[in-house]
């Protein structure tokens, strides 16, 4: 924009200078054109001016200068070369009046489309009052021009210097913001799990930015750890009391025995839950974890195998490379809770896969996130039974054991990473679970 005004300007005052210096060169070759010029005794028109300029003496140049009587006693006519037979028509003095110099100027188009500026005046050219009319001509179009490539020059230059301001200022900028960039690159790693703190060592202007970031940081760490430690402070303060009443529901028997021991036992499942993710974030160093998912895999299907023997399970692996964004003993849980299922129901076969989310499924490419899909060869479920299995403490078949709440708790999990668990039918015949999770960037 600066640029654009001072472009504007540039060329106005240029423009307003070039036709100064147009005007006043008219009148120069104005007063020498009545100085060059006088009259016979017999009040004839006599002269031969010499303007100093090569254009006077060109045909069609666009630069004129005449001399013609006004005074009816003063005869004949002289004009330039150029001039010719032209003639160039005359402004009334309405039109354009004379100044007080007794001289006007004016703007005429001649019948060859010509612009010309006329600058004119009227002279006493003897005692008795013989008047003639002096007229200097000269092509606008040649001003036009000037000014038109004075504009395109200017343009070009203002426009490289320009150019060559942003490249400066983005290198300027680029540089300047080097810092920032850093401080983008150890966030990321600390997202990544690949370090706990922002690197202090930075200019003084972004310093305390980085230490405000390691104080926060380290202030909702020990808020963390706060809460989960008073978590599974709770949960041991309450463990041998459910312990106290399973064993009275036992002593008790009967229906209301085993309501009591079933009611426990949900309350033991999630008493679990929280004391294992307390024990396991009381061990965190950093701010994020990440782990291998293959490895988790093969291992729940060992453990599963190894319990179940009745079962054949397998396992695909199309994503070998997929790192949890998350904990590893989270990852455990969510598939430990879903192979535990399957082993339940599957009547002969579990089928475990991994592979890279597509687009289609998850919304992300397969760049950030990761599918693990079991499926079982049991009876499976309903489409309309699907979506109540999820709900917590709901079971869809009361002749197995357990509190309902398997489904819900892994699906909590998976909401805290973000990611999404959906049921349809297995290909195997039974239940298919679909587990999409975040992966670690690379």
């Amino acid at each position: 924009m600066a640029l654009v005004v001072v472009a504007t300007l540039i060329q106005s005052l240029y423009r307003d200078a070039a036709e100064r210096s147009f005007q006043s060169l008219l009148s120069a070759h104005l007063y020498s054109l009545v100085g060059a010029v006088s009259l016979t005794p017999e009040g004839e028109l006599y002269g031969k001016p010499e303007l100093g300029e090569i254009r006077y003496a060109s045909a069609d140049s666009g630069w004129y200068w005449s001399v013609d009587p006004v005074s009816a006693s003063v005869r004949g006519h002289l004009g330039s070369v150029s001039l010719g037979s032209k003639i160039i028509p005359v402004k009334s003095v309405s039109e354009a009046p004379f100044d007080q110099s007794f001289m006007r100027s004016y703007v005429v188009q001649t019948s060859t489309g010509e612009d010309l500026s006329v600058v004119e005046t009227e002279v006493v050219l003897d005692s008795t009052d013989k008047i003639a009319r002096f007229r200097v001509m000269g092509n606008l179009n040649e001003v036009k021009e000037e000014v038109s490539d004075f504009r395109n020059r200017l343009y070009i230059y203002l426009g490289l210097f320009g150019l060559g301001s942003i490249l400066i200022n983005a290198a300027i900028i680029l540089f300047g913001l080097r810092p920032l960039d850093h401080v983008r690159r150890t966030l990321a790693d600390i997202r990544e799990g690949r370090s706990n703190r922002v690197d202090a060592d930075l200019p003084l202007e972004i310093a305390p930015l980085a230490q405000e970031m390691n104080a926060l940081i380290e202030n909702n760490h020990r808020i963390v750890e706060r809460s989960r430690t008073q978590v599974g402070n709770l949960a041991h303060s309450l463990k041998t009391p459910l312990s106290v009443l399973m064993n009275e529901g036992r002593n008790i028997g009967g229906r209301q025995g085993q309501l009591v021991i079933e009611q426990s036992d949900a309350m033991q499942v999630q008493i679990q839950h929280y004391l294992q993710r307390a024990r396991v974030a009381a061990q965190r160093d950093s701010v994020v974890f990440r782990a291998p998912v293959t490895p988790v895999l093969e291992r729940m299907i060992r453990v599963t195998a190894k319990l179940n023997p009745h079962l054949m399970v397998t396992f695909s692996n199309q994503f070998p490379a997929a790192i949890f964004a998350g904990e590893k003993e989270d990852l455990e849980e969510i598939v430990g809770n879903i192979m535990e299922n399957a082993a339940k129901w599957g009547r002969s076969k579990i089928h475990l896969s991994l592979r890279a989310a597509q687009k289609s499924d998850a919304g992300e490419g397969a760049s950030n996130q990761f599918e693990i899909l079991i499926e079982d060869d049991g009876e499976g479920l309903p489409a309309d039974k699907m979506a109540e299995a999820l709900k917590r403490g709901k079971r869809i078949d009361e002749s197995k054991p357990g509190t309902g709440l398997g489904l819900a708790i892994v699906q909590d999990t998976v909401r805290e990473y973000g990611g999404t668990l959906g049921l349809s039918k297995a290909s195997l015949g039974g239940l298919a679970v679909q587990i999409t999770l975040p992966a670690v960037l690379s």
